[in-house]
């Protein structure tokens, strides 16, 4: 799988690497730690409201004639996910108020800045971030979990396999959550049981869940060949759906999905916060920040994983520490630090305790 960054941003100045000395970067390096970081790339169209999404829609609905890719690290259960290549292609036929899917498919972007956040992609960053969970052993078990930005959802999704104790998916766009996030959710906690024995009784082969290819065909489709009708749409009963029943998902802006669950009683806090490649706008920076501030539980985690630059956007590692160092309430510490190609990182925030302050 291939991943670049195509986005539609205002224009920005830059100035060429290469036409500057090392003496004049490390210059530029310190100013930079010394300046506040600005808000110099704001969103292009009005912050999105946040609201709840219920998984209402009938689970086979939702999955049918859906392909999908799976990825397995080492020791980690079986990640399943919608693919991407056909996900793109069906734009057309899936419901989007939004309209991101026809202008990203238009305007052959990754991002369009304050209309879609890039969440229709899994980047790369967040198989970093799984692989060091499969190295750290890290299970979840009865632990709170919030997926922020979402995407697919796979962050969260293995943390609902490995025994959290509730999980809340958020991700910018509405069409992202309903078309892609919940849909994965569904899949992961139905399929795959479902799939694993469906294929070995048919073939007698053993596995048949290919890394990139498994088609699930949805029981709908089976009735309408037989001759049956399709069954009507049902909300899923949460009942019998132990897994799903730990999940919320939840679309918008930072700020007003912050301001949406601070209005709930108690004020839900999350002992783990996932966030992966959120940190390439810098005007960004302080919702994103706010919200980490106020959400993470004392003594949770923020596994945060980024390059250290997005090209054409202007934010990174290096811009995003040195906003949570001047902001002072949080440490940040580098657990990996990828030496290969475009320099990748996962880091870990959390309260700074008295003496660190």
């Amino acid at each position: 799988m291939s991943f670049c960054f195509n986005f539609d941003l205002p224009a920005q100045t830059t100035t060429n690497p290469d036409s500057v000395d090392g003496n004049e970067l490390q210059n530029r390096k310190k100013d930079n730690a010394a300046k506040p970081i600005e808000d110099n790339t704001k969103p292009a169209e009005p912050l999105k409201e946040a609201k709840e999404h219920l998984p209402q829609n009938d689970p086979q609905f939702l999955l049918m004639d859906a392909v999908t890719e799976t990825v397995t690290i080492g020791t980690l259960p079986p990640l399943h996910f919608l693919n991407e290549t056909v996900f793109e292609k069906t734009a057309s036929e899936r419901k989007d108020e939004e309209n991101i899917l026809s202008r990203t498919s238009e305007q052959r972007s990754d991002l369009i800045s304050g209309v879609y956040e890039g969440g229709l992609k899994v980047w790369e960053c967040t198989y970093d971030l799984l692989e060091l969970i499969e190295k750290d052993g890290e299970t979840f078990g009865g632990k709170t979990v919030l997926d922020l930005g979402c995407g697919a959802g796979l962050l969260g999704i293995l943390a609902l396999k490995r025994g959290a104790k509730k999980v809340h998916f958020q991700d910018y766009n509405s069409t992202v959550v309903e078309q892609l996030t919940v849909p994965n959710v569904i899949l992961n906690c139905q399929e795959d049981d479902k799939v694993d024995s469906e294929d070995e009784e048919a073939s007698g082969k053993g596995k048949i869940q290919e890394k990139f290819g498994s088609k699930i065909k949805a029981k709908e489709e089976e009735d309408v060949e037989e001759g049956n009708p399709a069954p009507k749409k049902r909300a899923i009963d949460l009942s019998e759906q132990p897994l799903l029943a730990k999940c919320r998902f939840f679309s918008g802006d930072w700020s007003t999905f912050l301001a949406l669950v601070k209005k709930e009683d108690p004020q839900p806090k999350y002992d783990i916060i996932f966030t992966s490649e959120t940190i390439y706008n810098t005007a960004y920076y302080p919702t994103l920040h706010e919200t980490l501030h106020k959400l993470l539980s004392p003594g949770g985690l923020v596994y945060l994983a980024t390059k250290s630059h997005y090209f054409g956007v202007g934010g990174g590692l290096h811009l995003f520490e040195t906003f949570v160092e001047q902001r002072g309430i949080f440490s940040l510490d580098h657990l990996w630090d990828g030496e290969e190609g475009l320099q990748r990182h996962v880091v870990v925030l959390r309260f700074k305790m008295p003496k660190d302050t």
